[in-house]
C-alpha cells in the first residue's frame, strides 16, 4: 500500500506522568536502603509517551487527558506544547497529577509503579466528545491507565467516524467485553500476553488463539526478539525480529511501538511494515536512557520510513 503525501491525524486517549527515575547497581531488597547512582525526572505516562512518538514520526498528534492542578500539570501542557501536540482536550481538575517511580538495573531492565492521580478523573463524555471534534483522526489509541469504560467511549466515538482503534492493554487487567468489541488491534508486550492468557507467547498456537478469542487483530511486543504479528488476512503468525542494539534502559521501549506502529497504519503502510517500523523505533530508544527523551529525533526516524518505503519500492 503508498503512504499518503500529507500528515495523518492520531488521537491519544491515555495517561500523563511524571517519571521519576532512579538508577541503580541493584534492586534492593525488602527493608534494605540502597545507594542509588543516579535520578532522572522526566515526562511519561503510556499515552504522552506514545504521543510524543507518533509526533517524532510527523504525525499531526490530539492528546485527550486528564491533569491535576499542580506543578506538575503545569510541566505536562510545557511539554507538549514543545513538541507541538494539541492539548485542545487536555482538561484540569483540582488535586494531583500522575507519577510513575521507576528502578532501572544495569541491563536495562525496569520496574515501575504507576499512580495515575488526575488521569483517572478524565470521562467517558469527555473522551468521547474529543475524538468526534477531531473528524479526520485515522488512528485513535488507548491503555489501560485510565478506565477502561472512558477508552470504550473513544472508541465508540472512533467507530463511528471510521478510524482505527488500537488499545496496548497495559498495565495488564481483564479486559470488559466492551473494549473488545471496540478494539481492531490489541497490543500487549509479552509479559502483558501472559498476565491476560495464563500462558507465554512462545507458540503460534497461543497467539492465533488469543487473537480469535478477542476477534481482533493482534501484535505482541518480544523486547529484544521483536515482535509477533497475527490477522485474519495471515493464516500464521509472522515474527518480526527487531535490529540489535546494546540496551541501556528498556523504559518507554514498548511505548515508542505503539507510537509507532500507530503512525504506521495512519500513513498506509501494511501492517508487517508498520511492525517493522515499531521495531526499529523500540530498538534505537533503548540505546538511550530515560522515557520520551530516549525516543529516536525526527531525522533519524525519517531515516527509518525511508528504508521502509525504499524497501517497498524495490519489492
Amino acid at each position: 500500500m503508498s503512504t499518503s503525501s500529507s500528515p495523518p491525524t492520531v488521537v491519544v486517549v491515555g495517561s500523563t506522568m511524571i517519571d521519576l527515575t532512579a538508577y541503580a547497581s541493584r534492586i534492593p531488597r525488602s527493608g534494605e536502603t540502597l545507594v542509588g547512582e543516579r535520578f532522572q525526572m522526566g515526562f511519561g505516562g503510556k499515552g504522552a509517551n506514545q504521543a510524543v512518538m507518533a509526533r517524532l514520526l510527523g504525525a499531526d498528534v490530539v492528546m485527550v487527558n486528564c491533569l491535576g492542578d499542580d506543578a506538575y500539570g503545569d510541566m505536562t501542557l510545557d511539554n507538549f506544547a514543545t513538541f507541538g501536540i494539541d492539548t485542545t482536550h487536555v482538561h484540569r481538575v483540582p488535586g494531583a497529577s500522575g507519577v510513575a517511580p521507576i528502578w532501572v538495573e544495569p541491563d536495562g531492565s525496569n520496574r515501575i509503579i504507576i499512580i495515575p492521580g488526575a488521569n483517572h478523573d478524565l470521562t467517558a463524555d469527555q473522551a468521547a466528545r474529543s475524538v468526534r471534534r477531531t473528524p479526520d483522526a485515522a488512528v485513535v489509541v488507548g491503555q489501560l491507565e485510565i478506565p477502561q469504560e472512558v477508552t470504550a467511549a473513544a472508541f465508540a466515538a472512533a467507530r463511528e467516524a471510521g478510524a482505527i482503534t488500537i488499545l496496548n492493554p497495559a498495565p495488564a487487567a481483564l479486559l470488559s467485553n466492551d473494549i473488545l468489541e471496540l478494539s481492531d488491534w490489541l497490543i500487549p508486550n509479552e509479559v502483558e500476553f501472559e498476565m491476560l492468557t495464563g500462558v507465554p507467547p512462545d507458540s503460534d498456537d497461543a497467539l492465533t488463539g488469543f487473537a480469535s478469542e478477542t476477534a481482533t487483530r493482534l501484535v505482541v511486543t518480544l523486547g529484544e526478539e521483536g515482535a509477533a504479528l497475527v490477522s485474519p488476512e495471515l493464516d500464521r503468525v509472522i515474527r518480526i525480529r527487531s535490529p540489535r542494539v546494546d540496551p541501556v534502559d528498556t523504559t518507554g521501549a514498548g511505548d515508542a511501538f505503539v507510537g509507532a506502529f500507530m503512525v504506521g497504519l495512519a500513513s498506509g503502510l501494511d501492517e508487517r511494515d508498520a511492525v517493522r517500523l515499531g521495531n526499529a523505533c523500540a530498538a534505537d530508544s533503548v540505546t538511550r536512557p530515560g522515557t520520551q527523551s530516549s525516543f529516536p529525533p525526527p531525522d533519524r526516524n525519517a531515516q527509518f520510513l525511508a528504508e521502509i518505503q525504499g524497501s517497498l519500492s524495490n519489492a
